[in-house]
């Protein structure tokens, strides 16, 4: 109790917003900086769970679900963040702040709950908006605006990490566009940016905010997802394949159709960036070798 009294009042000396909850999600700090920011007292949230008291708001305003909050998604997988969060204020208002998570853990390894530190200072707020900007200027694939190599490669080492550390579960799909060479020598390299295009906004529209796609290089697309076995890896990659075939894209004379093959697999616990991949790939080529516009899953 001593303890806890203390770090207390090491929060409350904080001008930051600090909050921590337990491992069911319950909060038990809210410090005197996150009453100011937020104006909710303390009084209102300890014993409260997180979920039900604090609304969160993506970029366009609508409410973001529990499974996309920072401090929920750190008290799930233990991965530490940085975000930029838009908050509700106990006035009703939008208020945006620039957050870190992390994870308490026990020596074995056991997370029993989260903190988060948040700050409305309003020239951070924009430093980290700025370096964002510079981030996905990077990291974005210029043609499809969705990640490039280097951006998957680096979720997917990171996803590694945390299945080796947490055992948090993860798949992906290797995705390579049908017969997309005929549309290039067809109807022009035009029609074919146009196909690229479509196809990445289509898979980033049908993925959870949770998960990630990025174009792994030319007509070859890469999605990470989350929390799945493989009925729910299946499901997912037949999703995106029953979503690609029903787009169209507008050619000189009529609308043209698209399909994609997808090899889709589970990491493992020895899975190296390399043979995740890899595996992968080769279900994917199997998806051609059947046919085309099919999922072929695989351990």
């Amino acid at each position: 109790m001593a303890e806890a009294e203390e770090i207390r009042r090491l929060a409350d000396s904080l001008f930051d917003g600090v909050v921590q909850i337990d491992g069911a999600g319950r909060i038990t700090l809210w410090n005197h900086g996150a009453e100011r920011i937020t104006g909710l007292s303390a009084s209102q949230l300890i014993g409260k769970f997180y979920p039900k008291q604090i609304v969160h708001y993506n970029e366009s305003g609508n409410h973001l679900p529990d499974d996309c909050k920072p401090i929920l998604q750190t008290l799930n997988d233990g991965i530490q963040r940085e975000v930029l969060l838009h908050l509700k204020h106990a006035d009703g208002f939008r208020l945006t702040v620039v957050a870190r998570t992390l994870a308490l853990q026990e020596a074995n390894g056991k997370i029993t709950g989260a903190i988060q530190i948040f700050n409305d200072n309003k020239a951070m707020i924009a430093a980290f908006q700025s370096a964002q900007r510079t981030e996905e200027t990077v990291l974005l694939d210029p043609l499809t605006g969705i990640g490039n190599r280097p951006h998957i490669e680096t979720k997917i080492r990171a996803a590694l990490d945390g299945l080796h550390s947490k055992g948090v579960r993860f798949g992906i799909l290797f995705i390579d566009v049908d017969h997309f060479k005929e549309f290039n020598d067809v109807h022009g390299h035009l029609i074919g940016d146009k196909v690229l295009r479509v196809v990445a906004n289509t898979l980033r529209q049908n993925l959870r905010v949770t998960d990630s796609c990025g174009r792994w290089g030319g007509d070859e697309f890469l999605a990470l997802v989350f929390g799945l076995d493989m009925n729910g890896l299946w499901k997912v990659a037949e999703k995106l394949r029953e979503a690609i075939l029903q787009v169209r894209v507008g050619g000189s004379q009529h609308n043209l159709n698209t399909a994609i093959s997808i090899g889709a697999t589970l990491a493992r616990p020895d899975d190296t960036l390399q043979s995740l991949i890899e595996r992968a790939d080769k279900l994917m080529y199997k998806s051609k070798q059947g046919g085309r516009n099919l999922v072929t899953i695989g351990e």
